[in-house]
């Protein structure tokens, strides 16, 4: 028998206590969250290939959200991505949205609301997947 495998959905966050809310929220929701405090931590994954949705902040040290997103692009162009900011910007959210995002969640989010956009997330990762020959 073939154990159940729970869809991977990575979050990247400075704040440590958005990754600790958001980890135990998706674990609740029934999938494996793996979480990371920079863009770069999330790319020197060995196996990025796991990761099914990706939720990450657009404002972080370092690389940020959307460089993040334009790297995943590159070897990981069908997996979808959720941004989450406490620093609304019209320009940043169109720029996301253009580059192919799931959805732009402003913080502080309602836990429902992110869920719902997982959901929707991994629903088209997986429709996406059955789509590739």
């Amino acid at each position: 028998m073939n154990p159940i495998v729970k869809p991977v959905v990575a979050v990247v966050d400075d704040d440590p206590r958005i990754r600790e809310s958001l980890e135990s929220l998706i674990e609740s929701a029934g999938f494996t969250a793996q979480v990371f405090a920079l863009g770069e931590d999330f790319l020197q994954r060995e196996n990025l290939t796991e990761t099914k949705c990706l939720i990450t902040d657009i404002r972080m040290p370092g690389m940020d959200g959307l460089a993040l997103q334009r790297r995943v692009r590159l070897a990981r162009p069908e997996l979808p991505v959720i941004f989450i900011t406490a620093h609304h910007d019209d320009e940043l959210e169109r720029s996301a949205l253009a580059e192919g995002a799931v959805c732009f969640i402003r913080k502080p989010f309602d836990a429902g609301e992110l869920l719902r956009a997982t959901k929707v997330a991994l629903g088209k990762a997986y429709n996406d997947n059955r789509k590739t020959p």
